[in-house]
């Protein structure tokens, strides 16, 4: 299955997660997987969560950021990929001036 995420519908999301900011980003979703291409603006944040039933992958295309990880900081820049397993939480954030922090992630759904 192609995926043409410039096809998708831009989704522009306030406060995501009790995030800063926006997270833009396009995705395909069906039961067992979210798959999306986005983006955090300089300042903005996707705000901690715990993936209760599911796992993410997060890949960096471009940009410099960092993400917090069961209490630890993790420096991100492009070709970086984190991992957050079921059950462990996360956040995104951009804390740079100026640019983008665009990625790629995946996140599988695994049930209760």
């Amino acid at each position: 299955m192609l995926i043409q995420f410039d096809q998708l519908q831009e989704n522009i999301i306030p406060q995501f997660r009790g995030g800063e900011g926006n997270t833009v980003n396009r995705m395909y979703a069906d039961p067992n997987n979210k798959i999306m291409r986005g983006f955090l603006a300089p300042g903005c944040t996707i705000g901690l969560h715990t993936h209760d039933t599911s796992s993410e992958i997060i890949y960096i295309l471009s940009g410099k950021g960092k993400v917090l990880c069961d209490g630890e900081y993790e420096p991100l820049e492009a070709g970086s990929c984190h991992y957050c397993p079921k059950g462990h939480a996360h956040s995104l954030i951009n804390d740079q001036e100026e640019g983008n922090l665009e990625f790629f992630a995946v996140v599988p759904e695994h049930g209760a």
